[in-house]
C-alpha cells in the first residue's frame, strides 16, 4: 500500500514510518518539521516537507503518491502547555485534522488511522480504563482529540471513511535508531535521564498530594514498537472493520516515584528530585485496559517491563546526546 504518514519526523511517527517501511508499504512523510526531526524519518521514505493546514498541497500529494490510506500524527501534544494556549491545541489538533479529513475526502482516499490520547478520560472514574470510560478530558489537548474523535464517527456514517483510533497512555523507550526527542521535553522518562546525562541538575516530581500510594502521579507506559506494531495491525483490518477504537497501554501503572527508582537502576546515576506543585490539568491515575485490542488483534505488549523501556531509552540517549541535532 502507498502510504501517508503526517508528522512522520516525530517520536510516534518516524518508528510507525520505519515499520512500515519494513513491512513492505510505500511511505511517504508529511511534516513541518515544527517539532520533528529530518533525521528521524527512516530511510527509504520520501519526504515532503508541509502543513497539515495546507489542504491544497495535502491533495497533491494524496494525488500523485496515489494514497491508499493516511497515518495521522501531526499535531501539539503538551498538555500543560494547552491549559495556557489551548488556541494552539484546537487550530493545530482539530482544525488541520479536518483540513487533512477534507483533503482526503476530495482524493477519495477513506482509510485512516489516528493518533489519539487517554487524556480524553480525563479523570476516570475507575481504573483500569477500559474503551467504554466516560469521555471528559480535564485539559484542552484531551479536548481537541475528542473533538476529532467526534468528526471522525460522523464522517464514517455520511461519508463512508473506514478509521481507526488509537488512544495512547504514556509512550516510551527507544527502537532502533529512533528515540524521544522533544524541544522542549516534558515526558518524564527523557527529563530523567537528561538529568543522568549531567544535563539537568534535577527532576521535578510535579504534585505530592495526589490520591495514590505515594501522593504521586501514577501513568501506564508503553514502549514505543508496541504503539507502532498496533497502528500495522489497524491498517490491515480497515477493509475488514470500518471502525476501531483501542486503548494502548501496559495496563499497569507506576508513580513518578517508582519511575525515578527504576531509571536510578538502569543508568547507576543518583538522579535528584525536587517537589513543585502540581501542573493544572493533570488527572492522578492514568491505566489503560488493553483487552479489547488483545482479544480482537492479539496485539500483546513485548515490553511489558518498565526496566526495559527505560533501558532502551537510556541506550538511545547515551548513543545520541544530543537527540537528532547532533
Amino acid at each position: 500500500m502507498n502510504i501517508l504518514v503526517t508528522g512522520g519526523a516525530g517520536y510516534i511517527g518516524s518508528v510507525v514510518a520505519a515499520q512500515l517501511v519494513r513491512a513492505g508499504h510505500r511511505v511517504t512523510v508529511f511534516d513541518n518539521l515544527s517539532h520533528g526531526k529530518r533525521r528521524a524519518v527512516p530511510a527509504g521514505v520520501e519526504f515532503v516537507l508541509g502543513d497539515v493546514a495546507d489542504c491544497r498541497t495535502l491533495k497533491d500529494v494524496i494525488s500523485s503518491r496515489h494514497v491508499d490510506a493516511v497515518m495521522h500524527f501531526a499535531g501539539v501534544i503538551e498538555a500543560g502547555e494547552s491549559m495556557r494556549v489551548p488556541e494552539l491545541y484546537f487550530r493545530n489538533n482539530t482544525a488541520n485534522t479536518l483540513s487533512l479529513l477534507q483533503a482526503m475526502l476530495e482524493q477519495g482516499v477513506l482509510h485512516f488511522v489516528f493518533s489519539s490520547t487517554a487524556a480524553l478520560y480525563g479523570d476516570p472514574e475507575s481504573t483500569p480504563i477500559d474503551e467504554m470510560a466516560r469521555l471528559c478530558p480535564t485539559n484542552a489537548y484531551g479536548e481537541s482529540k475528542l473533538l476529532v474523535e467526534r468528526m471522525l464517527e460522523w464522517f464514517h456514517r455520511v461519508h463512508g471513511l473506514r478509521y481507526a483510533t488509537l488512544r495512547y497512555f504514556n509512550a516510551a523507550g527507544a527502537w532502533g535508531d529512533f528515540g524521544e526527542d522533544h524541544r522542549p521535553e516534558s515526558h518524564l522518562i527523557p527529563l530523567i535521564l537528561r538529568v543522568a546525562l549531567g544535563q539537568s541538575t534535577h527532576i521535578a516530581i510535579f504534585g505530592n498530594d495526589y490520591e495514590t500510594l505515594d501522593g504521586t502521579c501514577v501513568r501506564d507506559y508503553v514502549h514505543v514498537s508496541d504503539l507502532s506494531r498496533a497502528h500495522l495491525l489497524v491498517l490491515d483490518k480497515l477493509d475488514q472493520n470500518g471502525r476501531m477504537i483501542y486503548n494502548l497501554g501496559n495496563g499497569r501503572g507506576f508513580s513518578v516515584r517508582e519511575v525515578l527508582e527504576v531509571a536510578r537502576r538502569v543508568t547507576g546515576r543518583p538522579l535528584p528530585a525536587i517537589e513543585a506543585p502540581r501542573r493544572p490539568g493533570d488527572p492522578a491515575v492514568l491505566v489503560a485496559s488493553s483487552l479489547k485490542i488483545q482479544r480482537e488483534l492479539n496485539w500483546v505488549p513485548e515490553y511489558s517491563e518498565l526496566e526495559a523501556i527505560v533501558a532502551s531509552a537510556w541506550e538511545w540517549q547515551q548513543r545520541h546526546p544530543n537527540g537528532y541535532e547532533e
